[in-house]
């Protein structure tokens, strides 16, 4: 059974002529085939779409519709859009209007922009901090070399297309349910650029564009992180019929560092750090992006205790200023000891008191003692 024709647009049924058309429109920019082209059921859609739209927006066929149904529409001599292709229910009904980017946002024979393309590049964190410059290489479809992009073989040109005058569109009148139109489109013959070529160039086949390897210097800024990615405009395959070129992205792989942790535009160390160091305190050197960098251990270093170093991480992307270097101190207890060793420490723990372990009063502790 064929669906309701108001249900197929979206619409009440005292929906006015201009609600009836902005719904039609709406709803073709969803379902279209151009723009569902996954979608197998996608031109049926736009038929029944199609379909419906043309009896509710004439004043005679809605009014049969109303009072009759679809019954009333086949007595009266309407054929449903199912009978026609695509392309005739297209072309003759709405004209060239449906494909304009005035209303679908695509078009069909004008200018195609070409593909984008992709190129991974890898850095260390040092490269990524400092910002590089690096050369990449890529497949991508230019102007081929061989006719200079003209797709006409050597010695010869290209010529006004005698189908359509060199306007790249031609136009035929049709007979449909609907009455008569005129049917306009791009020209088969030269594909709608308004030109031929009487012996193709071999190199591209009268094409014009050839797969070619390129290469091309990245500028990668400082502070790129690990999976970002660098759009460079029009830098991809070259377009057809006057379209741009697509645009080249640089997808940028920050390779780990032995021994930094990135955490934004922070770094992280882990310190390892014996009991002695840790209670008696010392001076250190630790890794840095530009060399290493002194620290001081404070005697009764606490495990997991961090300790930041200003402006020793990475640089801001694009701005200024960068992030730190944060020391976490990995306190390490001895797992194997002698008799000698374990003398020694129960001679230590016989000397020590609490007072030795004693820590200084946290925040929780503080407020504890505000509300007493």
């Amino acid at each position: 059974m064929k669906r309701d024709y108001y249900e197929i647009l979206g619409v009440p049924r005292t929906s006015g002529p201009k609600d009836i058309k902005k719904a039609f429109r709406a709803l073709a920019r969803q379902i279209h085939p151009d723009v569902n082209k996954n979608d197998p059921e996608a031109e049926a859609k736009f038929k029944a779409a199609a379909e419906a739209y043309e009896v509710l927006s004439n004043p005679e066929t809605r009014a049969t519709y109303d009072r009759y149904g679809h019954d009333g529409l086949k007595r009266g001599g309407f054929q449903d859009f199912s009978q026609f292709s695509f392309e005739d229910v297209i072309r003759s009904f709405f004209g060239d209007s449906l494909f304009g980017e005035d209303l679908f946002g695509f078009s069909r024979g004008g200018p195609v922009k070409g593909q984008d393309a992709a190129v991974a590049v890898k850095l260390s964190l040092s490269e990524a901090a400092q910002g590089v410059r690096r050369e990449v290489e890529y497949e991508a479809v230019d102007f081929c070399e061989a006719c200079n992009g003209s797709g006409a073989a050597a010695g010869t040109s290209r010529r006004t297309c005698s189908a359509c005058g060199g306007s790249g569109q031609v136009q035929s009148v049709h007979r449909t349910p609907f009455g008569q139109f005129v049917q306009r489109g791009a020209c088969l013959r030269c594909g709608g650029t308004g030109s031929t070529v009487e012996k193709p160039c071999p190199d591209c086949r009268g094409r014009g564009l050839a797969a070619v390897h390129k290469r091309l210097k990245v500028e990668i800024p400082a502070g790129i992180a690990d999976g970002q990615s660098i759009r460079l405009l029009e830098k991809g395959s070259a377009g057809e019929k006057g379209g741009r070129p697509g645009d080249l992205y640089v997808q940028v792989e920050v390779e780990p560092h032995e021994q930094l942790i990135r955490d934004g535009n922070d770094l992280i160390y882990h310190l390892p750090l014996t009991m002695v160091d840790a209670a008696v305190g010392t001076s250190l050197s630790v890794p840095a992006l530009d060399g290493e960098e002194k620290i001081v251990v404070k005697a009764g270093t606490q495990p997991g205790e961090l300790k930041v170093v200003k402006g020793k991480g990475m640089p801001f992307l694009r701005g200024r200023g960068r992030g730190d270097l944060k020391v976490i101190m990995d306190v390490m207890i001895p797992q194997y000891l002698n008799a000698e060793q374990k003398k020694l420490l129960k001679q230590f723990d016989g000397v020590t008191t609490e007072k030795n372990y004693a820590r200084d009063e946290g925040l929780f502790e503080k407020l504890k003692a505000a509300f007493k």
